[in-house]
């Protein structure tokens, strides 16, 4: 399940998407967001996977990952499905049991929401999947920097984002490494009740929370080293340049959010 999980992962390529410029990325993401959320129909709705589709398809990322990165919130998906399905009372009656209803409106709305989570994991996924960790910080910093004015510590932040999404499959692989280790050990990870497979959980925490602590101890001594104050004077490596093609995908992607904001209000009215 671990191995599945391809958070924060960078996947090089040469497609139009990878080729965009990191800042029109992000930029477009909110608003594909935003698209998702405009209204609680199923046009709009479809227009956010019309959407998705299209980014996915000019990616020239393999669905399989976007597939892994939705089967570890799977469990997520089915709880959030179960309790608009049952708290959910409007329409027509489809079954009933003691206190136990289910109605169109209950089966519409848990069907919508588990589309929407899974529209919203596969756009946000293709950010990080199309963008390196260092494009993507710099991409922010260079967003966030008129806050430099407010005396805001931008640089960090970004550099906080950095290494945290780099770090996300250094920590899987390294819970992947312990939970194997302690299975040879004779450990019951897997088995047994809920109950006590979290508390077995606590063999595979304790070293991840010390190996973490001792990487980020090490990653603090080599940035020190290497004489890092801050951003304060500091030169880019890569010089981040817009070209027509990041308008244009801007200009498309704000064509799809007002059609589903048109959508959106034709449903209401």
């Amino acid at each position: 399940m671990l191995k599945d999980i391809t958070i924060g992962q960078f996947f090089p390529g040469n497609s139009i998407i990878h080729r965009l410029d990191p800042r029109f990325k992000i930029v477009i993401t909110l608003i594909y967001i935003m698209m998702l959320f405009t209204g609680s129909g199923v046009s709009s709705l479809a227009v956010g996977a019309a959407f998705t589709v299209i980014s996915v398809f000019l990616s020239k990322i393999p669905f399989k990952m976007f597939a892994k990165s939705i089967k570890p919130l799977l469990p997520f998906l089915l709880v959030t499905a179960v309790i608009n399905l049952f708290l959910v009372d409007s329409g027509e009656l489809y079954f009933k049991w003691k206190f136990i209803k289910i109605t169109e409106g209950g089966v519409n709305i848990s069907v919508f929401m588990v589309i929407r989570i899974i529209l919203l994991i596969t756009g946000s996924s293709l950010l990080t999947y199309t963008t390196s960790p260092i494009t993507l910080t710099d991409a922010t910093e260079r967003l966030l920097s008129p806050l430099k004015k407010l005396k805001f510590p931008v640089h960090e932040l970004a550099m906080m984002m950095s290494i945290a999404l780099r770090f996300i499959p250094t920590l899987i692989e390294e819970t992947d490494k312990i939970i194997s280790a302690q299975k040879a050990r004779g450990a019951e990870i897997d088995t047994g009740s809920f109950t006590t497979r979290a508390k077995n959980m606590v063999a595979v925490l304790v070293p991840l929370f010390i190996s973490s602590f001792r990487r980020a101890d090490e990653l603090a001594t080599a940035m020190e080293c290497r004489c890092y104050n801050g951003g304060e004077g500091r030169t880019r490596l890569r010089q981040l340049k817009s070209s027509p093609k990041d308008y244009t995908a801007l200009a498309i992607t704000i064509i799809f959010y007002i059609t589903a904001l048109i959508t959106a209000h034709l449903l209401k009215s």
